[in-house]
């Protein structure tokens, strides 16, 4: 996602105008932070809906918001803006997925963030985009720096207390010095894996790039 993102989002975004490119972009990670921070608040709303399946929608309606602005200002990048969307979704959807069937919950509940992308993209992408290249700059650069948001989002947080020391059970305290020590070596290989599985799906969005300009 992020070498998607540098790629083929950014160099559009600021190629219009940079200053203003540059400000979009920027704008566009402010509102992606804001729009998880609001993501998040719909699970403490008590609605007839499953909570996870919720949050999955809003984040699926901002990420079709953002490919169909995208598509609708520049939509001569096509296979790019096909690569960086399976590149984006690809992996929510394995992750989202995989939570589920370990939680023991049916996988047919992503059915419904996955149709809100396209509910949401197919409208704004038929929408007729400022002419300016100011206001292209500026809409291509919000919409670059949401999608650079969500990809960095996606990042494991390798660190202690992070969610990667979480799933290695590592607690410090509270369990004796061997099992944390096996703890410990399992978060340094789960680090190891993590910038491992970083690099192949940046070398993935490459080789597919290279193979469209080829």
């Amino acid at each position: 996602m992020i070498t998607s993102t540098g790629a083929f989002l950014i160099p559009s975004a600021v190629g219009h105008d940079p200053v203003v490119g540059g400000f979009g972009i920027a704008a566009g990670v402010f509102v992606g932070f804001l729009l998880h921070a609001a993501q998040h608040q719909l699970a403490h709303l008590h609605l007839p809906v499953d909570a996870t399946t919720l949050e999955l929608t809003a984040h699926s309606l901002a990420a079709g918001l953002v490919i169909g602005a995208v598509y609708a200002t520049m939509p001569a990048l096509g296979p790019a803006l096909g690569l960086a969307i399976v590149s984006h979704k690809a992996p929510a959807g394995y992750a989202a997925a995989r939570r589920l069937c370990r939680a023991g919950r049916p996988v047919s509940v992503l059915l419904v963030p996955a149709a809100a992308v396209a509910a949401a993209a197919v409208p704004v992408g038929f929408a007729s985009p400022p002419g300016s290249d100011v206001a292209h700059a500026l809409v291509f650069g919000i919409a670059t720096g949401v999608f650079l948001h969500v990809a960095l989002d996606f990042l494991p947080r390798c660190e202690i207390g992070g969610e990667v020391s979480e799933a290695a059970g590592l607690t410090e305290g509270e369990t004796g010095e061997d099992e944390f020590d096996a703890q410990h070596h399992l978060l340094d290989r789960l680090r190891l894996h993590a910038v491992a599985s970083a690099l192949v799906g940046g070398l993935v969005v490459f080789v597919a790039w290279w193979g469209l300009h080829a």
